[in-house]
């Protein structure tokens, strides 16, 4: 599909439910981890109100985008989002308090990759960045370009609106893979076997998927 097949255009709060439609179908049931707790259970037919709270919840901030097709399809999109020094609290209390068992663990691993990436402190002179928090598209569409166009625009984005530093948190293999030939840089790794609680690792997702992995890079603004 080329870029004359599809527009990128930014997410705004009405399109909170066609944006869920299209993660329902895609994003929840392929994403490994969410496969590996079974988050929509042993059928991938339940709903997560947490999980789809949590991607509608970043849309406000005026940063996500979405390619659209020329039937107006939503056919992938870019959740992201802004952080600065000192959201690590809040994660920790809303991650620890979900109440959904099963999506928990998955905040909780991402509050600990945050913890251990620790992006301020390698970047002592960024105060603020965005990140990419969920990237998705059509399964019946891809290897067309769709996701490094998103992530482009992203990025672009993101410097347009004056934030020094991108960040994607990678979750599968196939992301960090595209995420890579972006030229980012990879400043921290987590093993999920060494991702453990009472000794037993937490996620055991299919291979390739073997490590959760943080990329950044700095942008001229």
């Amino acid at each position: 599909m080329s870029d004359r097949e599809y527009d990128i255009v930014p997410i705004t709060p009405k399109d909170s439910e066609k944006v869920l439609e299209h993660l329902r179908k895609f994003f929840f049931l392929e994403e490994p981890l969410n496969i590996n707790i079974k988050l929509l259970g042993e059928n991938g037919d339940e709903r997560c109100p947490e999980l789809e709270s949590y991607c509608v919840g970043t849309i406000p901030e005026g940063l996500s985008l979405m390619a659209v097709s020329r039937t107006g399809k939503v056919i992938g999109v870019s959740l992201n989002g802004s952080h600065e020094p000192g959201h690590l609290d809040e994660m920790q209390s809303n991650a620890d308090n979900c109440p959904n068992l099963r999506f928990r663990k998955i905040l909780q691993l991402l509050v600990a990759v945050e913890r251990g990436s620790d992006v301020f402190t390698k970047f002592p002179d960024v105060d603020k960045l965005v990140e990419v928090r969920i990237i998705s598209v059509d399964s019946a569409l891809r290897g067309r370009g769709i996701a490094k166009a998103l992530l482009e625009k992203s990025r672009e984005l993101a410097k347009q609106k004056g934030y020094p530093l991108f960040r994607v948190d990678c979750t599968s293999n196939f992301s960090a893979r595209a995420v890579a030939r972006l030229g980012l840089e990879c400043v921290y790794e987590l093993r999920y076997e060494d991702y453990c609680k009472n000794g037993q690792p937490v996620f055991q997702p299919a291979l390739p998927h073997t490590e959760v992995k943080s990329y950044v890079q700095r942008l001229q603004v």
